[in-house]
C-alpha cells in the first residue's frame, strides 16, 4: 500500500457523483489521463504539476483511495487535444468531439463558473488546457 502521509491532495471534479465516477475509473485502471484548464492554477494558487509529482487521490467523502504519480504534463489549446488523451480519460469517450462536449458541459456549468467567479465563463479553441497522464497505486 502506498503511503499518502504528507502528500498533497488530488481531487477530481467537485464532490458528488462525477467525482465518484472518476475516482472509480481511476481505481479500475480505466482513467489514466485528466484535463484541467490552465486558469485553475491561479485560482487554487498551485504550481504546474510536474512528472514525478505524487498526490493522495480522495473520493467525495475525502477518504484516501490511493496515490497518483504524474507521468507527463502538456499544455495545449483545447482545439489540439488528441484522441489518445481523450480515450485515456476513462469516461467512455470515442472521439475528441465527445470528450470536448463532455468537458464543456462541466466547464460551462454553474458549479465550475462559481469556482472561477465568472458567471459567463466559456471556453473556445484557444483556451489553454493542461493534459496530465498519470499512474495510480490503490490504497
Amino acid at each position: 500500500m502506498p503511503s499518502h502521509d504528507n502528500l498533497p491532495i488530488s481531487e477530481y471534479a467537485f464532490p458528488g457523483p462525477l467525482r465518484d465516477q472518476l475516482v472509480g475509473a481511476i481505481i479500475d485502471g480505466e482513467k489514466t489521463t485528466t484535463t484541467f484548464l490552465l486558469c485553475e492554477l491561479a485560482i487554487d494558487d498551485e504550481p504546474m504539476p510536474e512528472p514525478g509529482h505524487r498526490a493522495s487521490v480522495v473520493d467525495s467523502a475525502g477518504l484516501h483511495v490511493g496515490v497518483e504519480t504524474i507521468e507527463e504534463v502538456r499544455v495545449v489549446r483545447l482545439a489540439d487535444v488528441d484522441l489518445a488523451h481523450a480515450l485515456g480519460e476513462g469516461e467512455g469517450y470515442r472521439s475528441v468531439a465527445e470528450w470536448r462536449a463532455g468537458h464543456e458541459t462541466f466547464w460551462h456549468g454553474a458549479e465550475y463558473r462559481d469556482f472561477l467567479g465568472d458567471a459567463g465563463f466559456r471556453v473556445d479553441d484557444d483556451t489553454p488546457a493542461v493534459l496530465v497522464r498519470f499512474s495510480f497505486e490503490a490504497a
